[in-house]
């Protein structure tokens, strides 16, 4: 055996090890238990939860909404109402946050609408800082492990981190981290995944430039468009 292919299995050994250790119970029917998150990325993150809290004072949500969560890519898409005109959508992304961030405020961010599905976005910031495809995975584990605590069956459909011109360094750390994220959720009930990585490469494989803002990171409209497609045809 390949010293290569040896990589591969072991790394294969430690997804399934945190794939199952990161919700222990939730497949004999017990309430998932929760294991120990890292902690939040930022104490900014406050200032963005007290925001929400005063939008829904201002204007009260409504019930049962699809809530969108994660970072910038979320927060930014500020046509998403326009563009799922079909559903009952509620924007709830804070900007440059990460998947644990997302654990941590889950309250703030989905539980208290008690949303009819989720949809979350996040990883740029992730690897960007670091973060194995091991730890995002099992910071999505203990996201849906947390949502599913609280209001179970709840249907999350998480969105595949997306190549940037920026991150394009990062491409085979966010590749392996969207494979392994897809393979488990494939095999997870009421989880899904969406694939915005495969659309969004050029010809040579290249993170597309036209569908970003100057940053070649936020996408612009050309990009929500793509997302808007593709997104919307997964959610229907």
């Amino acid at each position: 055996m390949s010293r290569r292919t040896n990589l591969r299995l072991t790394g294969a050994l430690c997804s399934l090890l945190i794939a199952w250790s990161a919700c222990v119970g939730a497949s004999d029917g017990t309430a998932p238990v929760l294991l120990p998150v890292d902690p939040v990325s930022s104490s900014e993150w406050t200032r963005d939860m007290a925001r929400f809290a005063a939008e829904d004072a201002a204007h009260p949500p409504p019930a049962r909404p699809i809530v969108f969560t994660g970072s910038s890519s979320v927060r930014l898409w500020t046509t998403l109402a326009e563009d799922l005109p079909h559903l009952q959508v509620l924007n709830r992304g804070f900007g440059g946050s990460q998947i644990r961030d997302a654990v941590h405020f889950a309250d703030e961010v989905a539980l208290r609408y008690r949303p009819a599905r989720i949809v979350i976005y996040s990883g740029d910031n992730d690897t960007m800082s670091g973060r194995s495809p091991d730890q995002v995975l099992s910071d999505y584990r203990q996201f849906v492990a947390r949502i599913h605590r609280d209001l179970p069956g709840t249907r999350i459909d998480i969105i595949s981190i997306k190549p940037s011109p920026i991150t394009a360094h990062l491409l085979d750390v966010q590749r392996e981290a969207n494979e392994r994220v897809q393979a488990w959720a494939g095999t997870t009930p009421q989880v899904g995944f969406i694939d915005v990585f495969t659309p969004m490469l050029d010809a040579d494989g290249q993170p597309r430039e036209d569908l970003f803002v100057a940053d070649g990171l936020h996408l612009n409209r050309t990009g929500y468009a793509l997302w808007r497609q593709v997104i919307g045809d997964a959610l229907r």
